[in-house]
C-alpha cells in the first residue's frame, strides 16, 4: 500500500472516530459511558504493566556474582636503547 494512501486513511479514520466520540461524549444518552471506559482502559493497561514488571522482576534469577580480581598494571618493556660510543 502507498504511504499518502496509508495516511489518507489513517486522517479519515482518526477524523470519524473524533466525531464519533464527540457525539457519544455530549449528544449520546450513554455519554457517562464516553469517559468512564477511557479511564477504564487506562487504569487496566496500568496495572498491567506493573503486573508485569512485577512478574518479571519475581520470575527472574537473581545474577551470578563479579568476582574483583586484582588489578594487573601491564609493565612496559624496555626498549634497548643505541648508544653510540
Amino acid at each position: 500500500m502507498n504511504d499518502r494512501v496509508l495516511g489518507a486513511l489513517l486522517t479519515i479514520g482518526g477524523l470519524a472516530f473524533l466525531i464519533f466520540y464527540l457525539w457519544w461524549l455530549f449528544i449520546s444518552p450513554w455519554s457517562w459511558w464516553a469517559v468512564a471506559l477511557p479511564v477504564l482502559v487506562a487504569v487496566g493497561l496500568l496495572a498491567f504493566i506493573g503486573m508485569w514488571i512485577g512478574w518479571t522482576m519475581a520470575t527472574t534469577p537473581p545474577p551470578a556474582p563479579i568476582e574483583e580480581k586484582p588489578l594487573e598494571v601491564p609493565v612496559a618493556e624496555e626498549k634497548p636503547s643505541k648508544k653510540e660510543a
